[in-house]
């Protein structure tokens, strides 16, 4: 057993058993992808995966568990990689982050700025993709901290933390009737064509509940995933756009008026997320802290211990 035996089982499960896939992935050969399934059987004496034929269809109950034990001893070698980088060599690294379009456009910036003046050694890589995508990226070990609003709260062998709360608020153009009412409402916006977020994507769940709880179906002519994209669109006189608050900047949106929309949209709150069980270096808990004050390594670990025994607790 050796591990690129190890990667190819972990990587063929990952591709939907695609072993064509998985060879690209691994930079190798298909025949040599099956030799190394075929040799990983024989050494252990049962079959991992369910054939048709030369297909994989899926994974046997032996080869489930298998799966399990793969994935923490692959983890763990990671780990073991991470902590001699660490003690090698304390200011220099990689610190990859996936996260949003919103969450890198207009959260992040500031952060990351003062984080490159504290540590120009470092590598930070930016993935930016949906929500989805950012939960793959950090359970397959891809990213070292995942950002977003959707999708990150309940990932098995995640663990995730508030970072920060935000609201929703109206873009239109300079003169729209909308700036001259006192007290926007939802019949208000309903009036009008919407140009807002894609179904999954900064916050649009909520914004589409609230219409539904009041009755109301938005006339919602273009989503898209960029609020840039929403506020060009809205300047063209596509519709009214909805958008998070802070995607507004009176500077370079000045042909726009931004009006809040108190108690018209719940609140969303951004998570960031951690994978369990990954060692993380200094650096990154400093990013961490940047992000989130007070929220320390032993803070984050202190987290984790109770949630193991909660989940311990529920099993019994």
């Amino acid at each position: 057993m050796n591990f690129q035996q190890l990667r190819i089982l972990r990587e063929t499960v990952r591709q939907d058993f695609n072993l064509t896939t998985v060879a690209n992935t691994l930079f190798t050969s298909q025949p040599g992808v099956s030799k190394h399934i075929k040799d990983l059987e024989d050494e252990l004496g049962i079959e991992i995966f369910v054939r048709r034929g030369k297909r994989l269809l899926g994974l046997t109950e032996p080869g489930r568990e298998l799966l399990t034990v793969v994935e923490r001893i692959l983890l763990d070698a990671q780990n073991a990689r991470s902590i001699a980088d660490h003690f090698s060599s304390r200011e220099t690294g990689n610190l990859t982050i996936a996260t949003t379009h919103t969450q890198a456009r207009y959260a992040l910036p500031e952060v990351i700025k003062h984080f490159k003046a504290e540590y120009p050694k470092v590598h930070l890589v930016l993935h930016q993709g949906s929500p989805r995508e950012i939960a793959e990226l950090l359970t397959a070990g891809e990213a070292d901290i995942a950002i977003a609003t959707e999708g990150l709260a309940t990932i098995p062998d995640v663990v995730s933390f508030p970072y920060y709360t935000w609201h929703h608020a109206l873009v239109v153009p300079l003169g729209h009737p909308l700036t001259l009412l006192p007290a926007i409402t939802l019949a208000d916006l309903a009036d009008y064509p919407i140009v807002t977020y894609h179904e999954g994507f900064t916050g649009r769940t909520n914004i589409d509940r609230s219409f539904t709880d009041a009755g109301f179906v938005p006339d919602i002519v273009l989503s898209a995933i960029d609020a840039d994209v929403i506020k060009t669109y809205v300047d063209v006189g596509l519709g009214i756009g909805i958008i998070a608050s802070m995607a507004y900047n009176p500077q370079r949106d000045d042909n726009l008026v931004r009006i809040e929309l108190p108690g018209l949209f719940p609140a969303n709150t951004t998570r960031l997320a951690l994978r369990r069980g990954v060692y993380l270096r200094s650096y990154a808990y400093d990013f961490i802290q940047q992000l989130v004050p007070g929220l320390t390594e032993e803070r984050i670990g202190e987290t984790i211990r109770q949630e193991a025994v909660a989940r311990e607790d529920f099993v019994i």
